[in-house]
């Protein structure tokens, strides 16, 4: 982890707490970074598909053209839904929402939109991506990183686990969208830092688009 030296005083917090040895001390010194800089948010981390191939056949330039058409793609869908784009990382984006039905929301219009651009592209451009959402205590910090346990399990489902136009969500941040935001998914078991855990995939192409993409 590598923290940009723009906030001093989290700087020298964070050195007094790796030289601390008193553990109430050091609980106090966590306590206030997260006083400051944590807050529950739904963590959505989107990664694009297909990097190593399309770079080995057609080369970087051509993969980065396409990581540009992507960000002027999600990040006004992700504005406009209420999300806070924190950073995009190479051909990754990192963002948190108030709560998981605006996230998810979020990725299945970015799915559809992302689909139809492809429409107009040739096939070496399209642009395929994997979303991964959860909700928990996350550490904004400089305004432009994240951290904390949500943090990580999106983005292991989003970079690691999820298939190209997949939308993978934990079951706890699914069991908190109410039913009238009727958005559905299918009960999955995932391995994140060895333990196993339920989560869902979500469901947001019509059967005719599963049809045609089978055939």
């Amino acid at each position: 982890m590598h923290i940009q030296p723009k906030d001093p005083l989290l700087q020298e917090t964070l050195l007094n707490y790796s030289q601390e040895s008193d553990a109430g001390k050091r609980k106090k010194l966590e306590d206030a970074i997260w006083q400051k800089h944590g807050s529950k948010n739904t963590a959505f981390v989107l990664d694009m598909s297909g990097f190593s191939l399309l770079t080995r056949k057609y080369g970087i330039v051509h993969y980065l053209s396409m990581i540009r058409r992507m960000q002027l793609t999600v990040e006004p869908i992700i504005t406009n839904h209420g999300g806070r784009v924190i950073k995009f990382e190479a051909d990754n984006c990192f963002a948190v929402f108030p709560e998981p039905a605006a996230a998810a929301r979020t990725a299945i219009t970015i799915q559809h939109a992302i689909t139809a651009a492809n429409l107009l592209t040739s096939e070496d451009m399209d642009i395929h991506v994997a979303i991964g959402i959860d909700y928990g205590k996350i550490l904004i910090l400089n305004e432009d990183d994240m951290y904390g346990d949500a943090v990580n399990r999106a983005c292991k489902m989003g970079e690691d686990l999820g298939k190209a136009d997949e939308i993978l969500i934990t079951k706890e941040a699914m069991d908190m969208i109410p039913e009238e935001a009727q958005i559905q998914g299918k009960l999955i078991e995932v391995s994140i830092g060895g333990l196993n855990m339920l989560a869902y995939q979500i469901v947001y192409r019509t059967d005719v688009d599963v049809v045609e993409e089978q055939q």
